[in-house]
């Protein structure tokens, strides 16, 4: 069980922030901001799931070939080894709960296959 997360670790990236709110074995949970116009890598995980729940805003959800309109207090589920990607399309903040499900818990387990800021 890989989890190199700690509570109060954050970071920011060009779409937003992230923070840990609290983790454990096997669990990791991650207050998401998504700024106007800020769009995550389109991307996939080998070993973990996740849930993320819309705390404020409307997100723009891809899973797998959907694309699903999320309000505040709508979540969607994303299994393991399925593309997504959440946006902010809006001209207000979004927030969102990221609760991550599995036996790698790290960055590393990101594949990505499209991000608008260069990343690979």
């Amino acid at each position: 069980m890989i989890n190199k997360y700690m509570r109060g670790q954050n970071d920011s990236r060009p779409w937003g922030t992230w923070e840990v709110v609290d983790c454990g074995k096997g669990f990791c949970v991650k207050r998401i901001r998504v700024v106007p116009g800020g769009i995550l890598s389109l991307q996939s995980h080998q070993y973990r799931a996740e849930n993320w729940v819309i705390v404020t805003g409307t997100a723009t959800v891809t899973l797998g070939e959907q694309t699903l309109v999320k309000k505040a207090g709508e979540s969607v589920y994303i299994p393991v080894h399925t593309k997504h990607r959440i946006q902010n399309n809006t001209i207000s903040p979004l927030e969102f709960i990221e609760v991550q499900t599995g036996e790698n818990l790290d960055e590393s387990d990101i594949t990505r296959y499209e991000d608008k800021y260069g990343r690979s």
